[in-house]
């Protein structure tokens, strides 16, 4: 099959013409919709038909896309489903190509050779997978290989020489090349350099078509794209015109369009040349040790990776290096350490008196982060990634935020430094932390609320990379948790290692040199818990115990205990467990603790759970909010309601434990910020937990 569309392209040159790759999303705007909209294609005279798989989180898709992917969705759409709407074309008659083009995790979920053969079976062609790996994605292609299907690698402006040369390798049928940087959509321009584009790619993919896509909309672009592609692809126009189209019309809306594309006015600005038919696909398998050299794995054990769109990977490249180089330059520690005095390190540990007599077994102490200028740990990060920044000549700042105290943390930072801050934030969010809000903006920074799916810190986060994908020249993305895809796990633990490091020391000052018994910290995407745990990891005297925020409970569907129920996927660039369906699609997540509210962990943290290393149990709304009212009414100490779950878990663990013995509580974070989310909620958990503080104006004393 990857023959027949390596054909596609040989039958248009001999035309005359660039070949025509068309996109929908499979179910949008409607599943009954799909193949007559498929139907259209080939009766208006594509080459190639692309057919979206959906997924609720499609980091390179501009909205036009997004929009379908959610609406499919919405309209029961499964890959099981896609795979019986290409059997429904393929019998009432269409004998064009079929792409599946898509995001890795539902065929992780699916399974990888499951997923090639039902492909197969269905009278699929081949795959374009958008944040594919080159080093997994020859695993992919030759288990296509074996099913004589075929993978479609994509190619960006900013793929390096070397990639270039790995991708084009890859390619048995034909490249996908990204026309420009940033998302997906029509933009209504056509972006300049494909001339020089074409040609870089030219050089190493020999006599392979290349296809253009990115931006193209009308027959003008078609013909200027075409004349230095041999393909040109549209989909975010056509997402468009057939979701405005009236029900009934939208097959015959999709060939009207593709025959203004093909047949309009215009001739190509190039002689179109033929393309030799005698090479046909590379038939044969191929070596699977594509490896990059790095300085730290990119992976822990079976978890971690960066499994993000072509385009992100050179700026991901440029960090790395950055990182690298600055672990090993004792000026980069020296400046950083200088700022610890402004960020309010060492920050203390002490004794928990009155919470370790409550709980009656082990004397807990507790590692105060919260005292650290700003509020929470994530000073730490943001002051390092910061000066990171600056020595990649950055000029402008992003990060996403849940609870907002890391984008507080990165807008103190930018402030200090006189860099331009952008905060991403769901919309939700934006509503339960409006002081966090606020005082982002008298910081200086702008805070764009995302309307997308939950409103939470996944879209947020979603939105952040979209963004950062688009402006990637001037803009350093600070990821605020141990979490994406790499080097960003292994930095973000790096910086936050003072933690545990500091904790290790002054804990063996206080006890004649030993070490605690366990370690307690929050885990949402785990950069307080990696920061704690990553220091003890090889002392294996010590428990690491980390608390996922368990919502309304792990066996309703509102919660965020990933470590505890999730299973393995792949969610914003990186291989970790995942709150995802039977089919793929991540999960809705929910917690009282906004810091806590996302779907996916570290991958470091997945490792550990993994071989054992770590434990991980997780903390109910109600219980959280026990947590929060023991540390503040024993210790005078008002946590973060994410470090709330911590307080709980690590009480529940003393309680376990012998007199003799000693915790740490990692306290994350302090909770200014959750006092109203505390008033609105006590309400509903009130009663369960034994507290009340609602005002009786008749009563003021209770």
């Amino acid at each position: 099959m990857s023959v027949q569309l390596r054909q596609q392209f040989v039958k248009a040159k001999s035309e005359g013409r660039a070949a025509l790759v068309t996109f929908i999303t499979a179910g949008y705007p409607t599943i009954e919709d799909t193949v007559d909209i498929i139907k259209g294609f080939q009766d208006g005279g594509v080459d190639v038909i692309e057919l979206g798989v959906p997924f609720s989180d499609p980091i390179a898709d501009g909205p036009a896309i997004q929009v379908a992917n959610t609406k499919a969705l919405e309209n029961g759409m499964t890959v099981d489903k896609v795979f019986e709407l290409v059997k429904k074309a393929r019998a009432s008659g269409v004998t064009v190509p079929i792409i599946l083009m898509g995001y890795y995790n539902p065929i992780v979920n699916y399974g990888e050779v499951e997923f090639i053969k039902a492909s197969k079976e269905a009278g699929v062609n081949g795959f374009i997978v958008v944040d594919l790996p080159p080093e997994v994605a020859v695993q992919f292609r030759n288990g296509c290989y074996e099913y004589g299907l075929s993978y479609v690698p994509l190619v960006a402006p900013s793929t390096t020489d070397e990639r270039l040369e790995v991708l084009c390798g890859i390619a048995d049928s034909f490249l996908y090349a990204v026309s420009r940087m940033g998302t997906t959509g029509a933009t209504g321009t056509l972006s300049t350099g494909i001339d020089a584009l074409i040609s870089r790619i030219q050089k190493f993919s020999g006599s392979t078509p290349i296809a253009l896509g990115f931006g193209i909309s009308t027959r003008e672009h078609y013909l200027a794209a075409g004349s230095s592609a041999d393909g040109v692809v549209i989909g975010s126009k056509i997402i468009g015109l057939v979701g405005d189209a009236p029900a009934g019309q939208r097959g015959a809306t999709a060939k009207k369009y593709v025959e203004s594309i093909l047949k309009g006015d215009g001739t190509f600005s190039k002689e179109i040349t033929p393309i030799a038919d005698d090479e046909s696909s590379n038939k044969k398998k191929i070596a699977e040790d594509v490896q990059e050299v790095h300085k730290f794995s990119p992976m822990f054990g079976q978890f971690g990776g960066q499994y993000v769109p072509e385009a992100l990977h050179k700026c991901l490249s440029e960090l790395e290096h950055a990182f690298d180089d600055a672990v090993e330059d004792p000026a980069f520690w020296d400046e950083l350490k200088s700022l610890y005095t402004y960020i309010g390190r060492p920050s203390s540990l002490h004794e928990a008196a009155r919470l370790t007599e409550y709980a009656g077994g082990a004397k807990i102490w507790l590692k105060r982060e919260d005292l650290n200028h700003t509020g929470s740990h994530k000073i730490n990060n943001a002051i390092a990634q910061v000066l990171l920044a600056k020595r990649l000549g950055k000029t402008k700042i992003i990060a996403e935020t849940g609870a907002g105290q890391h984008g507080v943390a990165t807008a103190t930072a930018c402030a200090k430094f006189g860099l331009e801050c952008k905060i991403f934030m769901g919309a939700e969010d934006v509503r339960r932390q409006a002081l966090n809000v606020f005082r982002i903006r008298i910081l200086g920074a702008e805070v764009v609320a995302v309307e997308n799916g939950t409103k939470t810190l996944r879209d947020a986060t979603s939105e952040a990379f979209r963004y950062w994908v688009s402006n990637l020249d001037s803009t350093h993305y600070i990821v605020g948790s141990a979490i994406g895809p790499h080097p960003y796990p292994t930095l973000v633990r790096t910086f936050q290692s003072t933690i545990g490091n500091e904790a290790k020391e002054q804990f063996k000052q206080l006890n004649d040199g030993k070490l605690p018994d366990a370690v307690v910290a929050c885990v949402g995407g785990g950069s307080n818990s990696t920061g704690m745990f990553s220091p003890f990891e090889h002392d294996l005297s010590v428990k690491m115990v980390g608390v996922e925020a368990g919502g309304s409970g792990i066996d309703s569907d509102h919660h965020s205990a990933t470590l505890t129920v999730g299973r393995v996927g792949v969610f914003h660039g990186v291989k970790t467990f995942v709150l995802q369906d039977d089919d793929g699609q991540v999960h809705d997540t929910h917690s009282v603790s906004a810091g806590l509210d996302y779907p996916g962990v570290g991958p470091e943290l997945a490792a550990w759970k993994e071989s054992g290393r770590a434990s991980f149990v997780a903390a109910t709304d109600a219980q959280a909010l026990l947590g929060f009212k023991l540390l503040s009414q024993l210790e005078g100490i008002i946590p973060a309601l994410e470090s709330s779950h911590a307080v709980y878990g690590g009480v529940e663990l003393a309680k376990t434990m012998s007199k003799d013995q000693n915790i740490i509580i990692n306290v994350s974070g302090r909770g200014d910020k959750d006092v109203q989310t505390v008033a609105e909620v006590l309400p509903k958990f009130g009663e369960e937990i034994g507290w009340d503080l609602r005002f009786n104006k008749d009563h003021p004393d209770k």
